[in-house]
């Protein structure tokens, strides 16, 4: 009885961390190349029940009664990094990855001792400075292959591999990191991700497409019934739960009473 609400108890949580992932998910409908994300469970270990001092059974000799399952727990956040739409914006500064999924934009992102550390986005709304030097929408540096990206004004076209040409000369190329597997890089916030010590590169074999943007991966309808489906879920195990609870309360006051 009680591991039973134990067992409705714990999936109640993971349904609630649950919506929590697709209610994000929901928020970043129109942020510029979101990545979705979503939730894995993964089960308990299963565990042996045996019976107390009684292993001299002649029918069940070894006293098992077998294995049961304590339920679900939260295993992982798993992030879709496949690309979204790109829309069409006319504007020289926005810039998009195209045909190439694990491919990002690298930035320079402060730290409090002064110095930079490096992270990633697929987000290309760049701007210009008061330096001219390309940044992000939140003031992070663009960094090219030989470092920080200036400009003397927003005349200027990138070709395919990210060359940045300017006044008929090439004045900087953008460094992209291509990574073999995405599963290694973790989200940090501001629409930025970061390395791990297993994550690797690779050439980059994308297209850099200027005047367009790309879109967040997020299908709306698919995660409204997502949402609906995980209301469903918490409802029924809060429902097993309540059911649990007055069968114990029954036990507890009637059956237990001694007369």
């Amino acid at each position: 009885m009680i591991r039973g609400l134990y067992t409705s108890g714990w999936s109640m949580l993971a349904n609630s961390k649950q919506m929590d992932v697709v209610s994000n998910n929901l928020a970043n409908v129109n942020t510029t190349a979101f990545k979705k994300d979503t939730l894995i469970l993964e089960s308990f270990p299963d565990m042996l029940v045996r019976r107390i001092n009684d292993s001299r059974s002649a029918s069940n000799p070894s006293g098992r009664l077998g294995n049961v399952q304590l339920g679900n727990d939260v295993g992982e956040v798993f992030t879709y990094y496949t690309q979204g739409q790109l829309q069409k914006t006319d504007n020289n500064l926005d810039m998009a990855i195209s045909n190439c999924d694990t491919a990002f934009f690298t930035v320079a992102v402060p730290g409090g001792n002064g110095e930079y550390t490096e992270y990633y986005t697929r987000d290309g709304s760049f701007a210009l400075n008061a330096y001219g030097q390309l940044v992000t929408k939140e003031g992070y540096l663009v960094m090219g292959q030989n470092g920080v990206i200036t400009l003397n004004s927003e005349n200027f076209s990138v070709s395919d591999d990210g060359t940045i040409i300017q006044d008929g000369e090439a004045v900087a190329r953008l460094l992209i990191r291509n990574f073999t597997d995405t599963t290694t890089l973790r989200k940090v916030g501001s629409n930025l991700v970061q390395r791990t010590e297993n994550t690797q590169e690779q050439p980059f074999d994308g297209v850099v497409r200027q005047g367009y943007l790309e879109q967040s991966n997020v299908n709306s309808i698919n995660e409204m019934i997502n949402m609906i489906t995980i209301m469903r879920s918490y409802e029924a195990n809060q429902k097993i739960l309540q059911a649990q609870d007055g069968t114990l309360e029954k036990a507890v006051n009637e059956i237990g009473v001694v007369r």
